[in-house]
């Protein structure tokens, strides 16, 4: 590894010096004062418009100077955009940015009469009067006041009151800040309203039927979310998301992994100078929060710091059915089950970010995350052979499911010119895991005889540095690279005791203990090339090379045999804007899938010995090479957008039951490569202003799956089994603003059943209502209701093999009223957004099944460019 990563920062070191040598001999690329200005100012500035146009600026000897500034604060406006255009074509004739200071300047004008236009993110677009240039003219236009404008939002496709989806030249974007129901809740309630994704009971993530996807948060990783995405998004409260970000087809910048795409979500972060303080409080049937968030920002200096928890109450059953073959008999179970969920979740911020120069800045940040789960379950089993009563058992289980993580960065970016810039991150992430249970066995006269613990403590850490470099060519390209490592660890560690109905637990040798201690080590390196044809076609194509080693040894001492691999990854995203507002988009992408892991630890975890979870921890990695076509457009006042897509993955990595060699009738899920999945699909959602406040969005999706792998035979050898099936889902919210402060809100949301290699799981359902009232522009008090109709959702399972079958039913009792209330505290005043250090982004491990602006990266197109998050 260390030999891939050394040749990539040595070429990547190379390159900069070229380049930077270039632009001393040849001037900037894409333009600065007193030429066109390319693509604009950087991550978070306005991007200039590409025009295509081919002649030659006329040239005098006039001169325009001018300082702007903020008509509030006074500062001066940074990077913002000047335009000089003719009052008789009403066309731009020059253009240039203004600097550190807000000073601008334009000179060589050729004679004529003419007008200034002034534009920046964050401001009102505000044209100059009119005046003349003749022969020699120098005009000062002096101190430009440029007024705020909170209202603007990067490239709005879709356009009204409740812009509740977006969509960018590389991404959907969800805007959860303008969602009123999930106030209160957690990041997978906010997950169940984006589109293209759907959110099981269990709280585990799919995006197009697949759950091989990347979460990230605020375009970095975590190491809890690589153990098990589903607890990781009940750490993150849904009162603090602002975005998310669904990709589908990432770009080269990303790290190959995530098969069916990435997740990206971005949480709110202001840009006002002052001291500030946020209270959100909640308290509901289910479940209820409390979150303090303050800011200080003052000169060059910003400062935050967060804190939230939550705590949960919610009741559930299940029943299972399940037949398994004990030689040539069938031994039957039956199972009830109930459970009480007493979980509590925390997390806990401090970032800062601080101008070195008008040129470089530095970010750092430390989040602290901790999860303490609590289960306790009653299991009533009844095991019968050949219609005949054999045994049956009621144990009392309590599970802890405990957790902390901490995830440290320090970034670095320097800024040469506009839209050329050199970043430095660095990240260290780490979780600590406790998974145990303690179990007391009675027989049916209700005597306890025998006692069972699980000890299972597991570690997962990683250290990642990486550097990136981009450098527009001419005012229509851009070119990107960068080098990445990541050096991960994984270490489990566990045991099984016993005892009887008293006296002391002992080591069961019938459950030994283990331990697997895993290293992996992955250099990396990748170019992206963007290029922009005046016919309005944008071409974005890259490839990135990823080197993975990987050593493991089991209990101790024994190596397990897990070669090393090298993937060369190459990603095309192509799209034409056409007219009316209409864009077509196709896009091809190669992605690699690394076990997480919960799919690696080998602890066999029988807290419900008929269903025993155990992971493998020889998995291989899975290649997936992904199509996709998309058409979006508006109609009036409704927009549109309509794709398909496929997905041909190798060793595909997926849920396999077999039956338990220890415990007649019981059922052991682990996960191993599968042969092949295919999976071929279309999405469609729509948004529609009805009245200026009034907006409904909404959209089916769905998908046709084949998967083939082998599974073991009623003679012992394995054979092989193939299934297919289709999913289809939907979801429907509506938006209502009302006089007074008032608002109102409902959500519903289906999925059906999905085909897995052997069987299907069940379909599942959920739907909300809300209402709010802002209180004097700094508060809000809030009242939601879900599930109200019912007593809860139910899900279906069924799973079939030669060996075995199965039915479960899970009942959630779900149904939720609660109440939020929001206020802000503290003198606030607006500030023009500011420059970010680009951070760490490890979207390459595939998460369990069962923070940072949006800046985004330079897209050069027709159209401003977009703010949407930064590829990584």
């Amino acid at each position: 590894m260390n030999k891939h990563f050394l040749l990539s920062f040595l070429a990547l070191g190379l390159w900069v010096s070229l380049t930077e040598a270039a632009s001393a001999q040849f001037g900037p690329p894409g333009g600065g004062p007193g030429g066109p200005p390319g693509f604009g100012g950087g991550d978070n500035r306005r991007k200039t418009e590409f025009t295509g146009v081919t002649e030659d600026t006329p040239k005098g000897n006039g001169k325009i100077t001018g300082i702007l500034v903020d008509s509030v604060s006074g500062k001066p406006v940074e990077f913002a955009t000047v335009a000089l255009i003719s009052t008789k074509t009403n066309k731009p004739i020059d253009g240039t940015t203004s600097d550190a200071k807000g000073n601008f300047s334009m000179t060589k004008l050729a004679p004529g009469d003419y007008r200034l236009q002034y534009s920046f993110i964050g401001y009102k677009n505000q044209d100059s009067r009119a005046f003349t240039i003749a022969k020699g003219t120098e005009i000062t236009m002096g101190s430009v006041k440029l007024a705020a404008d909170v209202r603007t939002l990067g490239e709005v496709v879709v356009t009204g009151q409740a812009a509740m989806i977006e969509e960018k030249v590389d991404r959907l974007v969800f805007n959860a800040d303008k969602d009123l129901t999930t106030k209160g809740g957690d990041a997978s309630d906010v997950l169940k309203r984006v589109p293209m994704l759907s959110v099981d009971l269990d709280g585990n993530v799919s995006l197009r039927g697949s759950q091989n996807i990347r979460v990230l948060i605020n375009n970095k990783p975590s190491t809890i979310v690589a153990a098990n995405i589903a607890d990781a998004l009940k750490q993150l409260p849904a009162d603090m998301i602002k975005t998310v970000e669904v990709i589908t087809s990432p770009s080269a910048k990303y790290d190959a992994e995530g098969a069916a795409g990435i997740i990206n979500i971005i949480t709110k972060k202001n840009t006002l100078h002052g001291l500030t303080l946020n209270v959100d409080a909640g308290v509901g049937l289910r479940a209820s929060n409390l979150g303090l968030n303050g800011s200080y920002r003052q000169g060059k200096l910003g400062i935050t710091l967060g804190g939230f928890g939550r705590t949960m109450y919610n009741r559930q059953a299940s029943s299972l059915e399940q037949t398994t073959l004990v030689g040539t008999q069938a031994q039957r179970t039956s199972q009830q089950g109930t459970a009480f969920d007493k979980p509590l979740f925390g997390q806990y911020t401090l970032g800062f970010d601080y101008d070195l120069a008008k040129d470089q800045s530095l970010s750092a940040g430390i989040r602290f995350g901790t999860r303490n789960f609590i289960q306790e379950q009653n299991q009533l089993t009844s095991s019968y052979l050949a219609d005949s009563l054999v045994s049956m058992t009621n144990r009392d289980v309590d599970r802890k499911d405990l957790s902390n993580s901490v995830d440290m960065n320090l970034d670095y970016i320097r800024t040469f010119k506009p839209q050329q810039e050199w970043t430095i991150s660095t990240q260290y992430s780490r979780t600590g895991l406790t998974n145990n249970f303690f179990a007391d066995v009675m027989n049916n006269a209700g005597e306890l005889t025998t006692r069972q613990r699980n000890l299972n403590n597991n570690t997962n850490q990683e250290m990642t540095l990486q550097t990136d470099y981009q450098t527009p060519i001419r005012k229509n390209q851009l070119l990107e690279f960068g080098a990445k490592a990541i050096m991960r660890q994984v270490d489990s560690r566990y045991q099984y005791q016993v005892g009887r109905s008293t006296g002391e637990l002992v080591y069961d040798p019938t459950n030994p203990s283990g331990s697997l201690a895993y290293s992996q080590n992955i250099g990396a390196g990748y170019v992206s090339y963007t290029y922009v044809t005046p016919s309005k076609y944008t071409f974005k194509v890259g490839t990135r090379y990823e080197h993975t080693g990987i050593s493991a040894k089991a209990n101790e001492n024994t190596p397990l045999n897990i070669p090393s691999y090298s993937n060369l990854v190459p990603s095309i995203n192509v799209s034409k804007s056409l007219k009316a507002g209409t864009t077509v988009k196709a896009a091809y992408n190669r992605r690699i899938q690394r076990p997480g892991l919960q799919q690696l630890n080998p602890n066999p975890n029988a807290a419900n010995p008929q269903m025993i979870m155990v992971g493998n921890p020889t998995l291989k990695p899975e290649l997936t090479d992904n199509v996709e076509l998309s058409l979006s457009s508006t109609i009036k006042k409704t927009y549109i957008n309509a794709a398909l897509f496929g997905r041909l993955t190798n060793n595909a990595i997926t849920q396999i039951r077999i039956p338990s060699d220890t415990l007649a009738g019981g059922i052991i899920t682990t996960f191993q490569n599968i042969g092949v999945q295919r999976t071929y699909g279309a999405n469609v959602f729509f948004n529609t202003q009805l009245t200026p406040k009034w907006s409904v969005n909404g959209g089916l999706d769905g998908y046709y799956v084949y998967m083939q792998g082998t599974t073991p035979g009623v003679d012992g050898k394995s054979v092989l089994i193939s299934n297919t099936g289709v999913s289809i889902g939907g979801r429907l919210m509506s938006q209502l603003q009302m006089n007074k402060g008032w608002s109102a809100q409902f959500f519903s949301f289906f999925r059906g059943p999905m085909p897995q290699l052997q069987g299907t799981m069940g379909s599942f359902y959920m739907y909300s209502l809300g209402v709010r009232k802002d209180l004097n522009k700094r508060g809000s008090l809030g009242l939601a209701a879900e599930n109200f109709l019912t007593n809860g959702v139910t899900m279906r399972t069924n799973l079939n093999s030669p060996l075995l079958s199965q039915v479960s039913v899970t009942n959630l009792y779900n149904a939720n009223v609660k109440l939020t209330f929001n206020y802000r505290i503290g003198k606030m005043s607006f500030d023009a957004p500011r420059r970010k250090a680009r951070s760490v982004s490890n979207d390459d491990v595939k998460g369990g099944e069962g923070g940072n602006d949006a800046g985004g990266g330079a897209q050069p197109q027709q159209q401003a460019a977009p703010a949407g998050g930064r590829p990584r």
